[in-house]
Order: C-alpha cells, then structure tokens, then sequence
C-alpha cells in the first residue's frame, strides 16, 4: 500500500482516511478488574509542542513496550518517543486474562506438515516470555509473576475430542505434560465440571496490568512516553509527521503497535478485525472459602473447546471467569451489555464452584483482542519508514512482546531468528466490509461455541 504524501488519518493508533467521521479524542476508560485491584497511577504528561525525533512508537501495549525497549538499547543516544490514546493498561494489554503463552494450542487435528510452522510460533511466543522474564527479573516487577505453568480443561465431548488430539500434539512436540481424569482436576482446582484435562509445565500467569506497569516504570531513560496523546494525523512524507491535539512530532521512522485498532481503517484494512471478550472477578475469598477449593491457591485454566471458559485463581485469592466473546464493532461493551454478559459469567461460575455461589463479584469488563480470519499475524513494514506489528488472536502478551522486539531489530536494519520467524507469518485472508461482516461474524461466533455446553 504505497499512499505517498496523502494525509491519512490516525484514531487511537489506527488510521482512517480523511474525511472520516471519528471523536479521536474519546476513549473509554471503563473500570475492568485487573487496574482497580492496583495502587492508583498517575498518567505522565500529554504530548505538547513541536519536537524532532529519530523513533516515534504508537500504542504503549505489550508491543510498543517491548519494541521502545529494543530501540532503546539498540540506539541509546537517540531519543525515542512512545505515545499512547489512553492511559497505560487502559487498552488491551491490560485487559488480558494474564497467559504468557509459551506453547500455543492448535485446534484440531495434530498435522505432520504443520510441524515446522508448530515450532515457528512456538519460538516466537518462548521469546517475549524470555524478554518479560528478563524485565521482571532485572527489575523486580511485582506482578505475581507465577512459572507453574497451565491447566487445559474438558467437560463436554468436543473438547474431549480436542483433548486426544492436543495430547498427540504434546508428545510429538516433546512438550512436558500430564495426563489428567476429572478427579485429579477437582482435586487441584476444586471444580468437578471437567471430566478430563491436561496439565503443561510450561507458561506463566501474571497479572497483566502490574506487569504492564513495571514495564513502563523501568523504561531506559531515552525513551519519553506521552499518555492521553492520540495521533490525530499522519503525514506520510520525510520525515513521517505526526499531528497531536496540542503538537507535532517529526520522526524518522514510526512504529505502529496498536494491534486491532490498527486495522479499522488504511493499514491492515478487511485484514484484522476487534472481537470484543467479557469476564468477571469475586472479591477476595476468605480463608474457609479457599478451604472448598482445590489443593492448590494460584492456577489457570483454559478450555480446549473453542468457545470455552478461561478461568483463574489470582495470587490474591480471587476467581476470574471469562467466557463470552462477541463481535461489537470492535469497542467495549456498554453497561448494559456488560450487566447481560455478567448473568451468563455467574451462571457458569456457580455450575463451577456451587460451594462458592454466594461469593459475589466485584469486577466485571470487557476488552478487545485483535484477530485475523485464519489466525496469523503481522509484522513488518506497511510504508516508508512506517512499520507495525499486530494481530495476536489471544496470545498477545507473549507473542506481542517478541513482535515489539523483533520489529525494533528488523527497523533498525538487523537480521535474526526473531525477525525470519516473524516475517513468515501466513498471508491474512481478506475480511468483507459491513454488513457482510456482521452476518459472519455472527456465524463465526455461533460455530465458536456450539457444542461448547459445560465446558463454557
């Protein structure tokens, strides 16, 4: 897409064309669980003035962190700008259930052929959990940061069926697992929905809005960053201009880290499409209520039905569901589609843990994930002196951490594992426009969940 110096323009880190009716200024900062359990934080500065820069980085999610980090250290006299439309954690980074994935679950069938492009992804997600590792290790994140791995669950006949074939897939892979009946999930995790399940020693729970936290708060000293400064133009000239309410900034090279919202309009248009997630938290359980629970305190669970229920037991002892997810025009969901989607959390909470069902909930949200047609990613540049990254179809803390990363390293002219492995990401199918994609949507969500029955 070579748009030469037409001005486009850009609505929390996506770019619409001009002419477009937008309110690039209001974003929602509704209250979604994982920040309010956090100390308050104060925002740093908007972006004002005129200012000349070598780097600017768009979106201060798990990407733009991790890719401003890179630049940082790769070109450490020159100042890096990282701008954000919201406060820190207030997009999807924050929002997550919390999964640094380190070995992804394909659905379906195990296939020889695949192998390659198996370990491919498996190699990109095992690098941001080095990187996050790293970070939180040299600068001692609190972010109950919990190496145990992950539990995969099975209560209904799809998922039992996806649960013979993920184990095929472990063993060829050589990935330690167990094995596990019903009985021995009720007793680690204190539920008796699941007939059957898995346990994988590799991956990391984290509390995403801490980590995202420590991340920005350990920043190198190069790096300005800007919250509540939402690109309102961008001009696609020599260099890259970047108009704001209150400035502009002229840059070199820009990166685009802003995921779904990249794809509403001009980059990764009909490619990337914003499917809108929901989950609940209780409130802290007391001590004779963790006492109903399984053996163990900190733990998560994620289905291997499609459209199944994600769900953990925090380090601060609280149960967190997620297990609706819907086309909404990729925004959050309103208050009142937020109270509907929390009846349908509660149900399925207590069909889980009938001896907590008088544990009310304390939070409950929404967030957006950016996904592909047929689950690949993006990487690379889009124009001159342009470059993104996005996409992760659910694994983006991992995966949108060694994307960041490795897009810093492929502007900055370097060649390695990372990027090969990056760059060969799938070609996206194309999405159709409204209302074709409502329609599809619909159906796609529908085939999602059918069959999903307890396992939601």
């Amino acid at each position: 897409m070579n748009l030469g110096n037409v001005k486009v323009t850009l609505f929390a880190g996506y770019f619409r064309m001009e002419g477009q009716e937008m309110n690039p200024l209001n974003f929602s900062n509704d209250q979604h669980g994982w920040a309010e359990l956090l100390p308050a934080r104060k925002p740093s500065k908007k972006l004002r003035g005129e200012h000349r820069v070598p780097w600017v980085v768009i979106g201060a999610g798990f990407t733009g962190l991790a890719c401003a980090r890179r630049l940082a250290e790769l070109h450490s006299d020159d100042e890096i700008f990282l701008v954000d439309a919201r406060a820190v954690g207030q997009a999807a980074s924050g929002r997550n259930a919390g999964y640094a994935v380190n070995i992804s679950h394909f659905p379906g069938a195990y296939v020889a052929e695949k192998k390659h492009e198996y370990e491919r992804i498996n190699r990109i997600n095992r690098a941001g959990v080095e990187l996050l590792r790293t970070a939180v290790s040299d600068h001692s994140i609190d972010c109950a940061w919990c190496e145990k791995g992950f539990y995969y669950g099975a209560a209904d006949q799809h998922a039992l069926e996806q649960r013979a074939h993920f184990l095929r897939y472990l063993n060829i892979m050589k990935v330690a697992h167990s094995p596990l009946d019903g009985s021995q999930m009720a007793e680690r995790l204190g539920t008796s929905v699941y007939k059957s399940g898995v346990y994988v020693d590799d991956g990391v729970l984290v509390q995403p809005a801490a980590l995202v936290y420590g991340l920005v708060d350990s920043l190198p000293k190069n790096i300005k960053l800007f919250e509540h400064s939402a690109v309102l133009k961008i001009r696609t000239r020599n260099p890259v201009c970047l108009e704001f309410e209150h400035g502009t900034v002229k840059a070199d090279k820009v990166i685009v880290a802003t995921n779904s919202e990249a794809g509403s309009i001009g980059f990764l248009k009909r490619y990337v499409v914003g499917s809108t997630l929901a989950g609940s938290f209780t409130r802290v359980l007391s001590a004779d209520e963790l006492a109903k629970l399984g053996s163990l305190r900190q733990w998560g669970v994620l289905s291997l039905h499609g459209g199944g229920a994600t769900v953990r037991s925090t380090a601060d002892g609280r149960i967190m569901l997620l297990n609706t997810a819907e086309y909404n025009g990729g925004a959050l969901l309103s208050a009142r589609q937020l109270a509907e989607r929390r009846k349908i959390h509660r149900e399925h909470f207590e069909r889980r843990f009938p001896q907590l069902s008088d544990v009310p909930f304390e939070f409950s949200w929404s967030g957006v994930e950016g996904v592909s047609r047929n689950g690949t990613n993006f990487f690379g540049k889009q124009l001159e002196n342009i470059y993104l990254a996005g996409g992760y179809n659910g694994s983006g803390v991992s995966k949108g951490t060694a994307f960041g990363a490795g897009l810093a390293d492929y502007a900055s002219g370097a060649q390695s594992q990372l990027i090969t492995d990056c760059l060969a990401s799938a070609p996206a199918m194309w999405i159709p426009p409204r209302p074709i994609l409502d329609i599809g949507a619909v159906y796609k969500q529908r085939s999602r969940f059918k069959g999903v029955g307890l396992d939601r």
